[in-house]
């Protein structure tokens, strides 16, 4: 591992520039926004930016560390990702938005999993370099957190199926080429038993994207309406009536990416402290310990999760206890910020790494539902790790 890291250093080294170092507080970008406040062009822009880097990456054998060489990759046990991010954390690369973990290590997976060796080869790769990107088209208004509860209806006509319904709060809809559909398509079914999914053009007609104004004043999240929107049977994920069992598939990957939420803007907060321009009075000490103390752990959860995949087994509680873990340590890390920043983190003087906060506190709450609600997670960890009565039904 010491010698994949220096080689994940040296290439680093010669085609990206290091970060500031330590100590350099109050120069550079000092967003900790959660859910970023751009305009389409500007997300487009980034996006832009972004798939640059990572096809800079494909391409020199650090993109698809994981996958077999078949789909551009090293063959490398799943935990390499993870070291070689804690590298490239240390140099100026452009900080992926939300449809690029979405695309790479959730949607991607899931069709080495259900897809036919034909979609395999179609999809795979081009998202691995992300020459295809992938959206989430899954959460509905009436359905709220039981997903299983879709209402979004396929019916099927000879070789294609046609798609009507409504989806919401969808990370990257504006930027990407595809979208994963969960579709009702037999009403009469027991409702997980009667459900496909889909993958369907972003660009296809009867596809409208309308942007959704958060309380930040960006748009991060999108709803998306599919109007008589036709797939061709080739495009959809796994059996018939199966859908469920995909789903599943792309929730298991999402709770275990979740255990990294927030810790970059924990270790921010901590900077700030340290930073302050007076000194911390009252409990302000104990309280940045105990964030410190906080994104320690969150890390020990996510290295066990490691642990778990480096051993061939599925994480069970570890991922649900992570993403908890992690919303509270966003909740925390923002009531930190407004201890110490006070009136500054609400009024906009200018000043570096101040106003700024409003962002994360503001995004912060959302993650309490995005990627599985925390009710859920706790509904998990009690019915299937301390075997207490399932709610009812």
């Amino acid at each position: 591992m010491s010698e994949f890291r220096a080689e994940a250093r040296r290439w680093l080294a010669s085609v990206a520039s290091p970060q500031a170092a330590d100590g350099a507080w109050g120069t550079g970008d000092d967003s900790v926004a959660v859910f970023e406040n751009w305009t389409a062009e500007q997300e487009r822009a980034h996006t832009d930016r972004i798939r640059a880097w990572e096809r800079t990456r494909y391409a020199a054998g650090w993109g698809a560390l994981s996958w077999p060489a078949r789909f551009g990759g090293r063959d490398l046990p799943a935990y390499y990702e993870q070291l070689y991010r804690a590298e490239e954390a240390a140099y100026d690369v452009p900080r992926r938005t939300e449809v690029f973990p979405v695309t790479q290590q959730l949607v991607a997976p899931a069709i080495r999993i259900w897809g036919t060796p034909e979609q395999q080869d179609r999809w795979i790769a081009p998202m691995l370099r992300t020459d295809e990107l992938a959206c989430q088209l899954f959460s509905e208004t009436e359905a709220g957190s039981d997903l299983a509860a879709v209402r979004t209806r396929a019916t099927r006509e000879g070789d294609r199926w046609i798609l009507s319904g409504h989806k919401v709060w969808t990370s990257g809809a504006r930027v990407a080429d595809w979208g994963v559909a969960v579709c009702r398509t037999d009403p009469d079914a027991p409702k997980h038993a009667g459900i496909t999914v889909f993958l369907v053009r972003m660009d296809a007609p009867g596809v409208t994207v309308r942007p959704i104004r958060q309380m930040t004043g960006g748009a991060a999240f999108n709803e998306v309406y599919l109007d008589e929107v036709v797939v061709p049977d080739t495009d959809r994920l796994g059996p018939v009536g199966q859908g469920w069992r995909v789903t599943l598939s792309v929730l298991a990957a999402e709770r275990l990416d979740s255990g990294s939420l927030g810790l970059a803007n924990a270790d921010r907060a901590v900077a700030l402290a340290r930073h302050l321009d007076r000194p911390l009075v009252g409990g302000e000490a104990e309280q940045v310990a105990d964030l410190f103390v906080r994104a320690m752990v969150q890390r020990l959860i996510g290295l066990r999760v490691t642990a778990a995949l480096v051993a061939g087994r599925e994480p069970g509680a570890e991922a649900s206890v992570g993403k908890l873990y992690a919303t509270e340590t966003m909740r925390r890390t923002g009531d930190l910020a407004l201890r110490l920043l006070g009136p500054r983190l609400v009024a906009d003087t200018g000043q570096w790494g101040t106003y700024a906060w409003t962002e994360h506190l503001l995004g912060a709450p959302g993650y309490r539902i995005a990627g599985g609600s925390d009710e859920i997670q706790r509904t998990i960890l009690a019915e299937r790790v301390l075997g207490l009565p399932k709610e009812p039904r």
